[in-house]
């Protein structure tokens, strides 16, 4: 199974990529964690939010591989504790499916990708900056395979 995380922006800072690879590097070969960054379109001052979400929207979309569980990032999901996240991580890993975890730009998910998503997950209700949270993800994904696998690494 691949664990595919679609991300709007690149060019991200330097501790954000080595922050990311030192986890997916971590994830063993039946939990691949991929990245994928969409190029996010070009704002200016009068850009019209909406219409910029739909076409992010769309391009996430375009990308997800076929048949993959869909979980869209997004602040009004509901929250998975660390063994919750292990629960479903397990449940994914029998299905037999690759997993595709939408995370969008600054302005957050199109309704379509809100829409198109099997589960919707909220890391919590405080507003993260959007490329920390590819290495928040990446981290409690190998926090939730290390917990499933008796690793010592998650001690609660």
């Amino acid at each position: 199974m691949r664990v595919h995380l679609l991300a709007i922006g690149t060019r991200m800072p330097a501790w954000v990529n080595q922050g990311f690879q030192e986890y997916a590097q971590r994830m063993p070969p039946e939990c691949e964690l991929v990245l994928k960054e969409i190029p996010a379109p070009r704002r200016g001052r009068n850009t019209d939010l909406e219409r910029l979400r739909t076409r992010e929207g769309q391009d996430l979309l375009a990308a997800i591989p076929g048949d993959a569980w869909v979980v869209a990032l997004d602040e009004a999901g509901r929250a998975w504790d660390t063994k919750g996240l292990a629960t479903r991580l397990d449940q994914w890993l029998h299905s037999g499916r690759d997993v595709c975890l939408l995370v969008g730009g600054p302005d957050g998910l199109s309704q379509a990708c809100r829409e198109r998503a099997d589960l919707t997950w909220s890391l919590s209700p405080l507003t993260f900056p959007h490329p920390l949270v590819r290495v928040l993800l990446a981290e409690q994904l190998y926090r939730a395979w290390s917990l499933l696998r008796g690793h010592p690494y998650h001690r609660g």
